[in-house]
């Protein structure tokens, strides 16, 4: 299902919705950088192994994505991922092809016991059909994890986080974190993007941070057909809005993106590879905003 992203001049840009470090302190780097406080209870620590988990329990959170908990080795096993990192997972196809996905957990990276997947399904998408024909007590492998950016408490006076469709994963990962960090003064602004309310993932959660954490969080919800009583913006994150509702160039700000490669495109420019930032193009770029300023999931 196409939609359309940000106008960049008089064009609207098709969209494929959905496809998607020093601590400040002792207490945040033992409870939020590095969460695991006993290294022998961290599952996944970077050496290059598939493990296989049992899918514990799935659900629906709407029409096309589902949340998938997986149990961990054990009761008092973590997951040992650190703030904006991700894992890898993996099925082998009757053929005997590997296809592997990235994904990033949803619930707290110092849960105990299990961890948590919000996943949107596609037609054409091998991993996601294979995931959503899985039962509990069916078993996924993982390996992890894929550190991205290495996030510092206090870097920057506000953060921007800029998603769309199952592209507020890795954002949700970082808005939580930020939130409920006593140390961290960050204020968060997020803007997201999807085609109706009902395609929103991870609302309820949102909401409820941002009522928590009212002087450090605003959320902005975009879509592109609202239904009911629906409170946010009618349309796409244009350049113009980002100009109104964000910080300048000038000041102490960093932008987080990740979305599909069409909305990436007309916001950042897309990455270059799994590793590599790339150029930084669209909307930002044209508002003055600096590679430096700007970081690609």
């Amino acid at each position: 299902m196409f939609s359309r992203v940000p106008r960049i001049g008089n064009k609207y840009i098709p969209l494929a919705v959905g496809t998607a470090a020093v601590a400040c302190s002792t207490f945040y780097a033992t409870r939020f950088i590095n969460p695991i406080k006993n290294e022998s209870a961290a599952v996944f620590t970077g050496e290059d192994k598939w493990i296989d988990l049992k899918l514990k329990e799935v659900s629906e959170v709407s029409h096309d994505t589902k949340r998938f908990i997986f149990s961990l080795p054990s009761p008092d096993s973590e997951l040992g991922l650190t703030l904006c990192s991700a894992l890898m997972a993996k099925f082998v196809t009757p053929k005997g092809s590997n296809v592997i996905r990235p994904y990033t957990p949803v619930s707290e990276l110092n849960q105990k016991g299990e961890f948590e997947l919000v996943i949107k399904g596609y037609q054409d998408g091998k991993m996601t059909n294979h995931l959503f024909g899985l039962k509990p007590s069916d078993t996924l492998s993982f390996k992890g994890p894929i550190k991205k950016h290495q996030w510092q408490p206090n870097s920057y006076d506000s953060i921007n986080l800029l998603g769309a469709g199952s592209g507020i994963t890795p954002l949700f990962q970082l808005l939580r974190s930020v939130a409920k960090n006593p140390e961290d003064k960050t204020k968060v602004n997020l803007f997201y993007g999807n085609k109706t309310p009902g395609d929103i993932l991870l609302k309820k959660e949102l909401d409820e941070l941002q009522e928590k954490y009212s002087d450090q969080v605003k959320i902005t919800y975009f879509v592109d057909k609202p239904e009911g009583d629906f409170k946010g913006e009618t349309g796409f994150i244009t350049k113009d809005f980002i100009a109104a509702n964000s910080a300048k160039p000038t000041e102490n700000t960093h932008f987080f993106v990740c979305g599909p490669p069409p909305f990436m495109e007309a916001l950042s420019g897309n990455k270059k590879g799994p590793a590599e930032q790339g150029e930084l193009k669209g909307a930002l770029k044209e508002l003055g905003f600096t590679e430096d300023q700007v970081f690609k999931f």
